[in-house]
């Protein structure tokens, strides 16, 4: 690691999920998903996925990040965020490194997994490989859409983690009630401003997701890092990177008169990855050594040897 002071269209695959017969053998509650991944039906803590209500030994935290992360992610906070971080004079590594910078992280927003992050990266990304064998750009996507995360490091500016993870929402219009713990935007001072409260707020029908500033975190911050160090990824891929933690969106429906057709055709890979993204959080380890090589060969089809963080 180095400190430093047109994308092609998604590639054609059936996007329906494949029939698979159920397997009755296996424990109860699981459920497969298109063709070999098995989702279980509790996460690494014996829980519900996404319950934010169950008491746990986790839950009270989350509670209080989704609290600060509601009051301080504002238009203009989003607004410094990106002009700080988007011109990407911080560090120059590769993609590998960075995945390893983030063994040194859990992420306290989730209530599914207190794992280092590398071990969710390729958990996500075997999962999508059982999958979908032909699709490598999907298993990329899924190694890499989290290494945003390294905004928690010291070369990073070592961001609080309410500005780095959790789920993210459209700031500049109003925040839907669908997004978790949504009672603490009442304490954001958008939430009073009649521009920002309102339905479209600084934006218009239809105007694309593209135009729309999204809280920020590691999703906006991966996806301004891939963009700009030029992939070849295609668009479906950059679309995952920058809106895998948009939950009111691809699991509510909200905020879709804010998109455009490409959002729409973008959004049928979306919700495919989450279930991989979601569900493969659990305590089943991956053999880093072994996998290592096939990663490399397509990080080294879709990006530079090193890129600008």
């Amino acid at each position: 690691m180095t400190i430093l002071c047109e994308h092609p269209p998604a590639f054609g695959v059936e996007l329906e999920e494949k029939n698979i017969p159920v397997d009755h053998d296996k424990q109860e509650n699981e459920l497969v998903l298109d063709g070999g991944f098995v989702v279980p039906g509790t996460n690494s803590f014996g829980h519900t996925f996404r319950d934010y209500d169950i008491e746990s030994e986790r839950q009270k935290g989350v509670e209080e990040f989704y609290r600060t992360n509601h009051i301080n992610q504002t238009y203009g906070f989003v607004k410094r965020m990106r002009e700080e971080y988007g011109s990407l004079n911080r560090v120059e590594m590769s993609i590998w490194e960075c995945c390893e910078l983030l063994n040194e992280f859990t992420d306290e927003s989730d209530p599914d997994l207190d794992e280092p992050q590398i071990e969710h990266l390729l958990q996500t990304a075997e999962a999508i490989r059982k999958d979908y064998p032909d699709e490598d750009w999907l298993h990329l996507t899924g190694l890499i859409h989290d290494l945003g995360k390294v905004l928690l490091h010291p070369s990073f500016g070592e961001l609080p983690q309410w500005a780095v993870v959790g789920d993210t929402f459209p700031v500049g219009c109003a925040f839907s009630e669908s997004i978790v713990h949504h009672k603490y935007f009442t304490e954001n001072p958008d939430h009073n401003n009649s521009t920002y409260s309102s339905k479209h707020g600084v934006y218009s029908e239809g105007c694309g997701l593209d135009k729309v500033s999204m809280s920020w975190g590691h999703d906006d911050y991966m996806y301004l890092v891939a963009r700009e160090n030029k992939t070849t990824l295609p668009s479906a891929g950059l679309f995952i990177i920058r809106y895998h933690s948009f939950y009111a969106l691809h699991r509510e429906d909200a905020y879709r008169h804010l998109m455009n057709e490409e959002d729409i055709e973008n959004l049928k890979w979306l919700k495919i990855f989450n279930k991989y993204d979601l569900y493969s959080k659990s305590k089943v380890r991956v053999d880093v050594e072994e996998v290592k090589p096939y990663y490399l060969s397509l990080i080294e089809k879709y990006f530079p040897a090193k890129l600008r963080w």
